[in-house]
């Protein structure tokens, strides 16, 4: 048996759009390959039940609150995402628990031969990091006889390796820009990547979106008689009580569901979770009924790391994942309305290629002190870089290097009743967690991180 970091090894080993600094080449994404590798190992993929999820901002969150609903309905349930914010095995989950070492050896060791087999065949082109991992996802998920899987796009929708299954509802949350350099600069190109995922005949749930988006997903689903659920229109939701955390309502498809409440802190994810309880209803058209006591506990009792989360106290201390100006925007929403201090302390790092500027106009103004620091990353953006893109809101930096100057410095400006805010990248909260010694889940030992393997798929 091969050592797990021989594992990993083997899977950096392939091509990662995530770590390459030149643009990428869309043009050259093929589903073919993934579908072909997934044959040669008895195409898993269409033995799952899935629910597949795409979508610019919340994704991530909305997949983790569907996996945490159905594992309270009793059911054994695969959780697929991208990127990782310290290990590898984050990506893939069943029932709160990491892959284990041992099965990514396994599932490593068991598909190595199909792949170089089928990089002998000229045909297929350059397997990606990406596809290999997802292969390896489905067939765990298939050797371990989940009852569902939920399948977060990595990005896009329609060349994404995710997109080779034939899933129970497809659901998207709301689009915006990003990714633009692959995807397309405007909401209708970008849209009609992500509405690749919408299957002949399906079911589809969307999150409110703008116009131009929703006009592609409509279009998208009467091209494919598709059946379409809109939140805010035939899902809506309602807020009763407003607190640290809110107590909600929805309207759905096929009733009320009441005393809602997620413990994930912003607006937004009340929006997240209704798209949830929209997918969650899909299931009825195959005869499934998940219970309100179900739908209320998962929403509950969700782990879902780095989303607007506080991680310490005195001063409090905040990691979250936001690397678009949509999640800026919803970000620094949350955080007004949210809490209170005497003065915020931005940590602010980020990738190239992204939008800067986007997110300094909802973040610059809210804090008092900016520290801008740089990712351990080949595509990170240098603070001096940033600092140029910010000049239109703030000329008064602090520029470290790295993560742990910049929690250093923070900390040693910052006074009990502030707020330090670390935000920009999933890197960055991957770094910040490893530096301020936080768990993924209870009983996660920070000694098994893996400061070295720290590459977001092509999630973020």
């Amino acid at each position: 048996m091969i050592t797990y970091e021989q594992a990993i090894e083997y899977l950096e080993s392939f091509i990662d759009y995530e770590r390459l600094s030149a643009p990428y080449d869309p043009n050259g994404w093929k589903l073919e390959r993934v579908e072909r590798l997934l044959e040669l190992v008895g195409n898993p993929h269409l033995k799952l039940k899935v629910i597949h999820i795409a979508g610019t901002k919340g994704k991530g969150s909305t997949s983790a609150i569907v996996a945490s609903i159905l594992k309270s309905a009793g059911y054994k349930v695969g959780l697929y995402t991208s990127p990782h914010l310290v290990t590898f095995r984050e990506r893939i989950v069943i029932n709160d628990d990491m892959i284990p070492k041992e099965q990514v050896c396994e599932m490593v060791e068991y598909i190595k031969p199909y792949v170089e087999k089928l990089q002998k065949e000229d045909n297929v082109g350059i397997l990606s990091f990406f596809d290999v991992y997802t292969a390896i996802a489905m067939l765990f998920f298939e050797f371990e006889k989940v009852d569902f899987v939920v399948l977060e796009v990595g990005m896009g929708g329609r060349l994404d390796a995710t997109n080779v299954v034939n899933p129970l509802v497809s659901v998207i949350t709301p689009i915006s820009y990003d990714h633009i350099l692959i995807l397309g600069d405007t909401l209708t190109a970008i849209a009609g990547e992500k509405a690749g995922i919408i299957k002949e005949n399906g079911y589809v749930v969307t999150s409110p979106q703008e116009p131009e988006a929703l006009k592609v997903i409509k279009d998208t689903c009467e091209k494919k008689n598709a059946i379409l659920f809109q939140v805010g229109e035939d899902i809506i939701y309602e807020k009763t009580q407003t607190g640290a955390f809110s107590e909600f309502g929805v309207y759905g498809i096929f009733g009320k569901y009441d005393h809602l409440m997620v413990q994930l802190l912003g607006e937004h994810q009340i929006i997240n979770a209704t798209t949830a309880v929209g997918a969650i209803e899909c299931l009825r058209f195959y005869g499934i009924k998940i219970p309100l006591a179900g739908i209320k506990s998962g929403m509950f009792n969700i782990k879902w790391k780095a989303r607007v989360e506080v991680v310490q106290y005195n001063p409090i201390i905040i990691l979250d994942v936001a690397h678009n100006s949509a999640s800026a925007k919803a970000l620094s929403d949350t955080i007004k309305k949210t809490f209170g201090y005497q003065k915020l302390i931005l940590i602010f790092g980020i990738s190239l290629h992204k939008d800067v500027k986007g997110m300094g106009e909802y973040l610059c103004p809210i804090a008092d002190k900016i520290i801008l620091t740089k990712i351990n990353n080949p595509r990170a953006m240098t603070p001096e870089a940033i600092k140029e893109e910010l000049l239109d809101f703030c000329d008064d930096f602090i520029i470290t290097q790295d993560t742990q100057s910049a929690i250093q410095i923070a900390k040693s400006i910052a006074t009990p009743l502030d707020l330090i805010c670390i935000t920009g990248s999933f890197y960055l909260a991957g770094e910040a967690m490893r530096v301020l010694n936080i768990g993924l889940y209870d009983g996660f030992d920070m000694e098994l991180a893996e400061p070295r393997f720290t590459t977001p798929s092509e999630g973020e």
